[in-house]
């Protein structure tokens, strides 16, 4: 049986997980980083990928990929020792965060800005897992039309 993939459904399943250990890591240490809520849809041929970073000064993102794992740090800057808080409820420290990404994204493309707080990433699906047509030829001089 034939059966239609779709390469960014793997992403999907993966992301459920990531998802789940770090609602039970704490936030902020270097053995411990903070959670980046995460946001991931198709558009088109494109996983784009938005993470929120509020507060976090674009230069201290770090992006790496390593064959198919691509992680993310950002540090948003601790909170003066000399302040008397009265609340503190948003972290600071580390962040970080590891997206998995199946061999049918082209890793060697991806797009990243960070605008509003927002880290936004674009994965092309690569070209070999893009469906294409066939074509089919034939040896004999009157080229008979083959039908589906």
């Amino acid at each position: 049986m034939l059966m239609r993939t779709d390469p960014l459904r793997e992403f999907d399943r993966l992301a459920h997980f990531d998802r789940l250990a770090q609602q039970v890591l704490g936030a902020g240490t270097t053995s411990r980083p903070a959670v980046m809520p995460m946001d991931a849809w198709r558009e088109g041929d494109t996983l784009v990928v938005e993470l929120d970073l509020p507060g976090v000064r674009p230069e201290t993102v770090d992006i790496d990929v390593e064959r198919n794992v691509v992680t993310l740090r950002a540090e948003r800057p601790t909170r003066s020792a000399d302040r008397e808080m009265l609340a503190a409820e948003r972290p600071t420290g580390l962040f970080s965060r590891q997206l998995v990404l199946g061999d049918n994204l082209d890793l060697g493309r991806i797009a990243a800005s960070y605008d509003a707080g927002v880290l936004r990433l674009q994965v092309p699906v690569a070209e070999r897992a893009k469906p294409r047509k066939i074509e089919v030829t034939s040896s004999q001089e009157s080229q008979d039309a083959i039908s589906a």
